[in-house]
């Protein structure tokens, strides 16, 4: 049996990881729980995607008109790190309410407590499983229908 959703109603996911392969991971398992994913490789082109570099108009949804409704990111990247990415979208009035998940490799209780405390949803350890994406799935349902 198979569910068919409209483009509107499945959740859109940018996910933000400098690691091809976990960037694919990450895409894959939220495809699988039936997410629309787009993908950045740093924090610069995710902001780019979201409306946020400089000079440009900052609304909910991207230059193409598409809502996203969780933002998934690595911790560790070069140029800006996860939590900096972080700190750009919860000072955005438009975006500070979109959900950001934080990913790293590195169990570090200092940093997992410094995300959270910025507004990060969730802090995940890599690599990402699909019990962890299932975890999000309920709040990506939420966020969907905002």
């Amino acid at each position: 049996m198979s569910i068919e959703y409209h483009e509107e109603d499945v959740p859109h996911v940018l996910a933000v990881d400098d690691n091809l392969i976990d960037r694919k991971l990450v895409e894959k398992l939220l495809k699988t729980s039936s997410c629309r994913v787009t993908t950045a490789e740093n924090g610069l082109r995710a902001l780019e995607y979201l409306g946020l570099k400089e000079n440009q108009q900052q609304n909910h949804f991207n230059s193409k008109g598409t809502k996203v409704n969780m933002i998934i990111t690595d911790y560790c990247m070069p140029g800006m790190t996860g939590y900096e990415l972080l700190q750009k979208i919860k000072e955005s009035s438009v975006l500070k309410d979109v959900p950001v998940v934080i990913m790293s490799s590195e169990n570090i209780p200092n940093r997992i407590n410094e995300c959270l405390e910025k507004g990060a949803e969730r802090f995940m350890l890599k690599p990402l499983k699909l019990s962890d994406v299932k975890k999000l799935r309920h709040q990506l349902i939420k966020c969907s229908t905002l």
